[in-house]
């Protein structure tokens, strides 16, 4: 009778730690673009504005654009607004498509980056439209000297493994406590 009051006392206190527990710390991710993924815009934006999960810090925000040529786009430094980060073109973009490459860096210290197409197609120029360009590595590459190239992480919630790993304590303690209860006896 002991075994089960110790058993069901131990499951208790380890349910009891897992929800207890604060969300574990999460790379940044980005949730909006302006302008969106693979938009079509029939006139040319001002700049690009990116929302993110975490707040951001200039020091380690960058924000590269390049156009149907794979070539950089002109534009000011990135600056960061709370979980916002824009940067500005410095001249009007003609029809064609574009990327735009991003690295920030999370709160627990690891670079997260992407990048994603959009293309402009404003009747009024003459110029033929050009499908949005793959992101080049060389692009990221350029935008800073510190890039490293990584895979983007998104925040996918808790992960499943130190649930598990919890459950898997509990009843190797729950059979432990068994053997040596039995033992005794």
């Amino acid at each position: 009778m002991r075994i089960l009051r110790f058993l069901t006392a131990a499951v208790v206190a380890a349910v009891v730690a897992v929800s207890a527990a604060g969300p574990a710390e999460a790379h940044n991710a980005m949730v909006e673009a302006v302008p969106a993924k693979n938009a079509v815009l029939k006139k040319a934006p001002k700049g690009v504005e990116l929302r993110f999960l975490q707040e951001l810090d200039d020091r380690f925000l960058t924000i590269v654009v390049t156009g149907p040529d794979k070539q950089k786009i002109a534009t000011g430094t990135p600056e960061a607004d709370g979980k916002v980060g824009s940067v500005a073109f410095t001249d009007a973009l003609p029809n064609g498509g574009y990327t735009v490459a991003y690295r920030v860096v999370s709160r627990d210290g690891h670079p997260v980056q992407g990048s994603y197409a959009f293309s402009v197609r404003d009747p009024a120029e003459q110029t033929r439209p050009a499908e949005p360009v793959a992101p080049s590595p060389a692009a990221l590459a350029s935008a800073s000297p510190a890039v490293v190239p990584v895979a983007l992480a998104e925040d996918e919630g808790m992960p499943w493994w130190p649930v598990a790993a919890v459950a898997a304590g509990v009843v190797l303690a729950g059979a432990g406590a068994l053997l040596v209860a039995r033992r005794r006896h």
